[in-house]
């Protein structure tokens, strides 16, 4: 958080899209020295509580519900439903006033309500997972990169572009995430997204999450 230019203060409460370990690790440790709540679905939040029973001190959780907007502060926060192979996992738009960005990582598909979310949004954080090249001549055992490819698990980068070439048109940012270091490149990633935009390339704002000191794609402000 430091390296990439956060302040701490600011922090509201801590989101939280599924509960695998990835996402999980480390959140009860922040929530408790922030002492901000761990909002998430019911099944996500289950589960972060399972692996939390011999802790011995509390932190607050708050529960949401898929398409039930609730508000922390300023912010008006949105969770839909993503398809991976967690019990209840979500994605956020976080609206700020006039200004709302979405996050969408850990899909294997991205749905017709999904999309209607990030059409709303000004700005995306979208995964970009795998190059499907990449995975299938990879090092990953078979049985994995089935899961990778299925409905339930990752984002190629080909499917990402799909998506842009829906959302460009009035998306202003889209910031490319949860890259694989082993199936992927940034430069991969970033030549299909570019590729997605087509003839909208100039009007929409893309760039990769690979550099935690890279400068701000978002407003300070928008931070949870």
């Amino acid at each position: 958080m430091n390296d990439a230019g956060g302040d701490p203060d600011l922090i509201s409460a801590i989101l939280v899209t599924h509960e695998h370990t990835d996402h999980l690790k480390g959140v009860d440790t922040l929530a408790r020295h922030l002492d901000v709540p761990v909002c998430a679905t019911e099944g996500t939040l289950t589960e972060f509580l399972v692996r939390r029973k011999t802790a011995k001190s509390p932190v607050r959780t708050q529960a949401c519900e898929y398409h039930e907007r609730f508000r922390i502060g300023d912010f008006l926060i949105e969770a839909f439903e993503t398809s991976h192979d967690a019990r209840e996992p979500c994605g956020f738009s976080i609206t700020d006033h006039d200004l709302s960005i979405g996050i969408c990582t850990d899909t294997g598909v991205i749905t017709s309500p999904v999309m209607d979310v990030l059409n709303r949004c000004d700005g995306v954080i979208l995964e970009s997972n795998h190059c499907p090249a990449m995975l299938q001549s990879g090092p990953y055992p078979e049985m994995l990169k089935r899961r990778i490819r299925s409905r339930r698990g990752h984002l190629s980068n080909n499917a990402c572009a799909a998506c842009i070439k829906e959302l460009s048109s009035g998306v202003g940012k889209i910031m490319l995430a949860h890259l694989s270091e082993t199936n992927n490149t940034p430069e991969r990633a970033l030549a299909s997204a570019r590729e997605g935009a087509g003839l909208f390339i100039d009007q929409v704002e893309i760039t990769v999450a690979t550099n935690p000191g890279a400068a701000h794609p978002w407003p300070k402000k928008m931070c949870l």
